[in-house]
């Protein structure tokens, strides 16, 4: 009996092999799933406005340095606007102290190219109308000039003849008339960004 015990043994194996492989086996992705995180809208909501506090914080930034930008060239047009070009009388010729301030005006006028100058002419109220305009005319000039060679381009550059007609310092003496014999500088800023 040994004998028949071991095959029906071995037959029951077989048998039970064969119904194990003859069973459906579930399908299987040959790609292993992943298990997805569930959503925490709380870390997008703090994603979200981390986001938006740099936006913010950037904006403000970019707004500080715009406005320090404007106060510097403010004050850099304020250093300009605030020295007038004096000429003794009856001459369009530089004097030593007008070549040393339109040197200090070219550097920052070589260094700041957004700026646009129009150099003005003044003359006192002695003299014709139609000789003071010409004169006028020759002082903004010499000073227009002078800035060119210096190395300011000529394209920023305009000049204009106001002869006796706007006088910065009203009277009928030396010290009036002094302060009226002048170039005198209006600037602007190009719109170039």
């Amino acid at each position: 009996m040994g004998k028949f015990f071991k095959v029906a043994l071995m037959g029951t194996a077989v048998a039970l092999f064969a119904w194990g492989c003859s069973k459906e086996k579930p399908e299987t992705d040959p790609q292993p799933k992943t298990a997805e995180a569930p959503v925490d809208s709380s870390l997008n909501l703090e994603a979200l406005i981390a986001d938006t506090l740099s936006a913010d914080s950037l904006a403000r930034l970019e707004a500080e340095r715009l406005e320090a930008e404007r106060a510097r060239l403010e004050e850099m047009i304020n250093r300009i606007m605030v020295e007038d070009v004096y000429f003794d009388y009856d001459r369009s010729d530089l004097t030593e102290n007008a070549k040393r301030l339109l040197a200090q005006v070219a550097e920052i006028l070589v260094n700041e190219t957004r700026f646009i100058v129009t150099v003005e002419g003044h003359t006192d109220a002695r003299g014709t109308e139609d000789y003071n305009i010409s004169l006028g005319a020759r002082r903004s000039t010499v000073v227009r000039d002078f800035l060119i060679a210096y190395g300011v381009d000529g394209n920023r550059l305009m000049s204009v003849s106001y002869g006796k007609e706007r006088p910065k310092v009203l009277g009928s003496d030396e010290s009036a008339y002094s302060k009226n014999r002048r170039a005198h500088f209006r600037v602007s800023i190009a719109n170039n960004e």
